[in-house]
Formats: structure tokens, sequence, C-alpha cells
């Protein structure tokens, strides 16, 4: 046998495709192709003819802000700790709750004893609120932080507490420790701010809950056209329950759609 024989035959662009889905896989974010192109080196036109293969062949998704991870990839299906993976799988339920709702949805996340922000789903008519403190340092004036520090273990939320200052975001931001605990201890299952992060919005949030998953999905909408109703959080449990399901969970303790409702 050759030198030439011994040596493996390498295919480039096979090779590129991969370092593609292996940069996709790895981002916290949707990438837009014109950014992969930028990271590789590689050119637009290249770049695009690889990510137009990806996408058809399922390897990637396309979303409006860039590209995710397809239901193809290998560990799609049995893996959710990947970023990548997960930004997958929560998107889908996040743009379909902005579809039925009209509102910017946001899904955060418990781990390594932070909150963190996972992925947000701007709405056209509603877009985001301005993220002017991180979630680490408001999750009690935020649905988001709330709906996940009233889920976790009475010592988690304690151990949380004890290590973040409360601080008074608006007026109406509850910055008193044992008023918050009285509130999240008797929380109704899902967690509401009224302009407690930044005046002029509302933000409701409901658990999502799955093996080694403490999340929240929340939507946020203007404070003076906001209105929290049955219909309105009836409708975001039943999308995080479809996630939960999606992420593994095989039991939900959310209660049926017609649980009595009180605001």
């Amino acid at each position: 046998m050759s030198a030439a024989d011994a040596e493996p035959t390498l295919i480039g662009s096979v090779q590129r495709a991969l370092r593609l889905v292996d940069i996709v896989a790895n981002s916290p974010r949707p990438l837009p192709a014109k950014m992969l192109a930028a990271i590789t080196g590689l050119t637009p036109g290249t770049t695009y003819n690889l990510v137009r293969t990806l996408v058809h062949e399922g390897y990637l998704s396309s979303e409006p802000d860039g590209l995710v991870l397809g239901s193809r990839f290998p560990s799609f299906q049995q893996q959710i700790d990947s970023r990548g993976v997960f930004l997958a799988r929560v998107r889908a339920s996040l743009r379909d709750v902005t579809e039925d709702l009209g509102a910017t949805a946001y899904l955060s996340r418990f781990a390594d004893g932070e909150m963190h922000l996972v992925d947000i789903v701007d709405a056209v008519r509603n877009p985001r609120v301005e993220l002017w403190v991180g979630l680490q340092s408001s999750a009690h004036a935020t649905a988001l932080g709330k709906q996940i520090l009233a889920d976790l273990p009475d010592d988690d939320r304690l151990d949380y507490l004890s290590r973040h200052r409360l601080e008074e975001l608006t007026p109406r931001t509850i910055s008193d420790r044992r008023t918050l605990l009285t509130q999240l201890e008797h929380s109704p299952g899902w967690a509401v701010d009224h302009e407690e992060y930044v005046i002029g919005a509302t933000c409701v949030a409901v658990p999502v809950i799955a093996p080694g998953v403490t999340a929240s999905l929340a939507i946020s909408l203007p404070a003076d056209r906001a209105v929290v109703d049955s219909e309105l959080v009836a409708t975001l449990q039943r999308a995080a329950r479809r996630l939960s399901l999606q992420l593994g969970a095989d039991t939900l303790d959310g209660g049926s759609d017609g649980a009595e409702f009180t605001i």
C-alpha cells in the first residue's frame, strides 16, 4: 500500500458543514448565516450553500433571527444539557406563544444556583421589555424570576435570596425579603409583576418543569393594556406543559386547565 493510499481521503465540504453545525450547537443564541461566515472565514456564498443543505436535511433550522439546531441533530432527541439543543427545543414553543398572544415571549432557567435568560422571541406589535438589569440581579422583580423562586425547594430559595440583594428597581418592586417570601409561598402556580421591573410593563410567567430543568415561560405586555385573566394564564400553561413534555417530563404538577383562577 502506498503512502497516498494509507492517508484518509477528507472531504472538505463535509468538514466545513460539520464545523457550522458544531458552532450552532454550542451557541446560546441563534446565529445568522453572515455571522457563521465571519466566524469560520468561509465566503458568504459557500456558507449559504452549506446552510441551505443542512436546513434541508434537518440538521439546522432557520429562525427569523438566525440558525438553531434541527431535529435531526444526533443528540436532539436524547440530550437537553447542550446549549444549542436546549435553545432549539424552546424556540418553537416561544414562537407559538408569541403568535397566539401577540406578546413577546421569554424563557428563563435556574442552573448552578443562578437565574439565566435562555431566549426571547419578539412580537411585532409588543416588542420586548428593555432588559436594563440582568436577570441574575432582578429575579425578585420579574415574573420570570419569581416563578422560579416559587418552584425552588425552601432551602434553595432561601440560599438564593441570601446571596442577592433585593434592589428597588421601581416604586412597585418588592424589596422586603419577608414580603417577597410570603408572596412566593402563596403562589397560585403562576407569577406576575405589575411594573416591578420597569414602569410601563406587566409580565406573567408560568412554570416549565422537566427532569433536571427548572424554568419559567413568560410574556410581557404594556401595563396600560394588560389583561391578566384565566384565558391568558391557561394559554401560557398549555404551552409550558407542551414544552415540559418535549424536555422529557414524565408527569406534570400544574393542575388542569380548568383549575380555579384568582387574582
